[in-house]
């Protein structure tokens, strides 16, 4: 019993705060309220997570980063309202600004805020907020459906052992050693022409296709480095005195690994996570400037990047204006993942 309250202890630090005393307590010469040493503070339990947090909310860069992410994301929520207040859809033509060559012949106007797409003739600013709706949903995706997978192979491969750690961590080896760019770029074609691109299926269905591949194929190369983590942090867990009391009490394993162990795996997970969302935003937009990514006609800053290489001396608007918004997002995500993972490493003081 001991063991296991030295154990509470080391997962709730316990800090000291004043305690505020109440009016007509006995005070000093000077008014002051006065009590007793052990009346003058009082103990808080806060949890790791709690201080991690409240060290992050120190952090102006992070609240700064903070900030732009969900400026990103309300960008691409209200989209459509954005357009709207513009005037414009990401979609239509307008070929009379467009002269004989493919060229714009108007800059950013009134009408059209960012000027117009060549050749086309679409509205960049429309095409920009709409672009940002791909990354953030991939992104966001993929984090969530790598992170449940990986979280739940690391937990269980690394407290069952035996023939199940050794099956599951061969799975983990394959996955991380296979070529992740040429499968990507393989994988997606086999699956349009799996669910409907060899079929003569419309542009918006194949687009769609596409969109759904490009999620799935991300999910299945990106679990394997975090349940390789989980596994290495829940096999010096599942040594610990509160497991072996657990077990002791009869507690089932489910709740052993997601009530006892889970909790102390919080800061690792927060990191990976926070790291892993800017490399999805760019692992979308890079497969699509591959070809092995989205395509037209659903508005992405990368198919954006792809095609404004052609005009990027005529017109520098249209591809800087993606790229812009690629490493804005990215820079702020990586900076964020960067103070997270210092706000929960307790050897770092910031």
């Amino acid at each position: 019993m001991c063991q296991l309250d030295e154990e509470v202890v080391r997962v709730e630090p316990m800090v000291t705060e004043p305690q505020v005393l109440r009016a007509g307590e006995p005070g000093d010469e000077r008014g002051r309220s006065v009590a007793s040493p052990a009346a003058l503070v009082r103990t808080v339990s806060r949890s790791p997570t709690r201080i991690a947090l409240a060290r992050l909310r120190r952090d102006r860069v992070a609240m700064i980063c903070a900030a732009i992410c969900a400026a990103y994301v309300l960008i691409a929520i209200f989209a459509p309202l954005l357009a709207r207040v513009e005037g414009q859809n990401p979609s239509e033509l307008h070929q009379s600004l467009i002269d004989e060559f493919g060229f714009p012949t108007i800059g950013p106007t009134g009408e059209h805020w960012f000027g117009v797409e060549p050749r086309l003739g679409r509205d960049l600013f429309a095409r920009w907020v709409y672009g940002a709706r791909p990354s953030l949903i991939v992104a966001v995706a993929v984090t969530t459906i790598t992170t449940i997978i990986g979280v739940v192979v690391g937990l269980v491969a690394g407290f069952s052992g035996g023939w199940v750690d050794r099956v599951l961590s061969w799975l983990i080896d394959l996955v991380l050693s296979l070529p992740y760019l040429l499968f990507a770029i393989a994988s997606s074609a086999v699956l349009v022409a799996i669910f409907g691109g060899a079929d003569g299926a419309g542009s918006e269905d194949v687009a769609q296709i596409r969109f759904i591949s490009l999620i799935c194929v991300l999910s299945f190369f990106g679990w394997a480095s975090l349940a390789r983590l989980v596994r290495g942090q829940v096999l010096s867990l599942r040594e610990r005195e509160f497991v072996a009391a657990a077990k002791v009490l009869g507690i089932p394993t489910r709740q052993v690994l997601f009530k006892e162990l889970l909790p102390n795996l919080v800061a690792p997970i927060v990191v990976s996570v926070s790291l892993a969302l800017p490399g999805y935003v760019v692992a979308e937009a890079g497969l699509t400037v591959l070809g092995a990514g989205l395509i037209e006609p659903t508005p992405s800053w990368g198919l954006t990047i792809s095609a404004a290489t052609t005009y990027y001396r005529a017109d520098p608007l249209y591809l800087w204006l993606p790229v812009l918004g690629i490493t804005i997002l990215v820079l702020a995500l990586s900076l964020l993942g960067d103070a997270v993972r210092d706000a929960f490493d307790p050897r770092t003081r910031r």
